[in-house]
């Protein structure tokens, strides 16, 4: 259980004579936003070759596509080293899903992980890390016309967003995944025009590479902006990098080329997922984001799934799982 009438699953066939391969892949989803939809978004409905509905892309087809394959391979999996597929019911805020198996220790082991987020099904491997921070100022109220009397929090939180514009992280680029980068998104103050606000906060998007340990970027943030300023952590996911040298990652490129038509290019996610809790979880081993859903989709109006992409997934899949059990 994750929450009420929201369950994860983790299900394993093999004979552990060797590591498994894992197969992952998240069940919530983003809300509709405000936008009216011109498809029904929760009837799956099929139409020139796509798959319409929220989560089509992110990241249900995929889900969908792992699992299909694996129960074809169910038969002959019993007699080798095996799959495991870890199925999260809370990714969209923050990997939570995953970090609650983790902390409750039911994950077993698995020897690769492929995750299988929208990505065109093209290998990805790798992706920044977010921290997602909440900085506050706190001041002293007072009535608008006699400002004097009070400490204006928003004037506060003005000055912290004018450092934070130029705030450097002194740390060299990632070979592909570059720089690390911080954006203010949202700036919240004030109860009503003819106060003195007494609180305001900033919301900061940090999306971090490898070489960088989130509770040092935040203690740099703090001794940066001062004491006064209050941070709180929203969303800790780490960075993921799997050195495309990797004799696996060489194997998944190998499998993806006849598969996509072209030679495989190194890449990397523009998103964050699962694989940030589960891949330190299972010691580092080597990942891959790989999955049916078109990642420009994820999260729009008229979210869909090309369905010849999860017919080739599925395909993908199966001959992962065939190349890590020798099958």
């Amino acid at each position: 259980d994750f929450a009420e009438n929201r369950t994860s699953v983790v299900a394993r066939a093999g004979d552990g004579s060797k590591l498994p391969l894992c197969f992952t892949g998240h069940i919530d989803t983003v809300p509709l936003g405000a936008t009216q939809w011109s498809k029904e978004p929760f009837a799956a409905d099929i139409e020139d070759g796509r798959l319409y509905g929220r989560g089509s892309s992110d990241m249900k087809s995929g889900v969908a596509a792992f699992v299909f394959a694996m129960v074809e391979l169910m038969p002959h999996l019993k007699n080798s080293p095996g799959v495991v597929l870890v199925i999260t019911a809370g990714e969209e805020t923050g990997c939570e899903g995953a970090f609650q198996l983790v902390k409750e220790n039911v994950l077993g082991d698995a020897g690769a992980i492929v995750v299988a987020e929208p990505s065109a099904n093209y290998p990805l491997v790798g992706h920044k890390g977010a921290l997602w921070l909440k900085a506050r100022n706190h001041g002293i109220t007072a009535h608008g016309s006699m400002p004097e009397l009070g400490q204006n929090a928003i004037y506060k939180s003005a000055r912290a967003i004018t450092k934070l514009e130029d705030f450097d992280f002194n740390v060299a680029r990632h070979e592909i995944l570059g720089k690390p980068t911080l954006n203010v998104g949202t700036v919240e103050g004030g109860m009503n025009i003819n106060s003195v606000p007494d609180k305001a906060e900033v919301g900061i998007d940090i999306r971090t590479i490898p070489s960088q340990q989130h509770s040092q970027v935040r203690d740099g943030l703090q001794s940066y902006l001062g004491e006064e300023v209050e941070i709180d952590t929203l969303v800790n996911v780490g960075a993921i990098w799997t050195n495309p040298l990797d004799s696996w990652i060489k194997e998944v490129f190998k499998i993806m080329t006849p598969i996509l038509g072209e030679e495989v290019e190194i890449r990397t996610a523009s998103y964050f997922t699962d694989a940030a809790a589960l891949t330190p979880a299972y010691g580092g081993a080597p990942t891959v984001i790989l999955g049916p859903g078109e990642p420009l989709m994820a999260h729009q109006t008229d979210e869909y799934c090309q369905i010849d992409r999860i017919d080739e997934a599925v395909v993908a899949y199966l001959k992962l799982a065939q190349s890590w059990c020798e099958l």
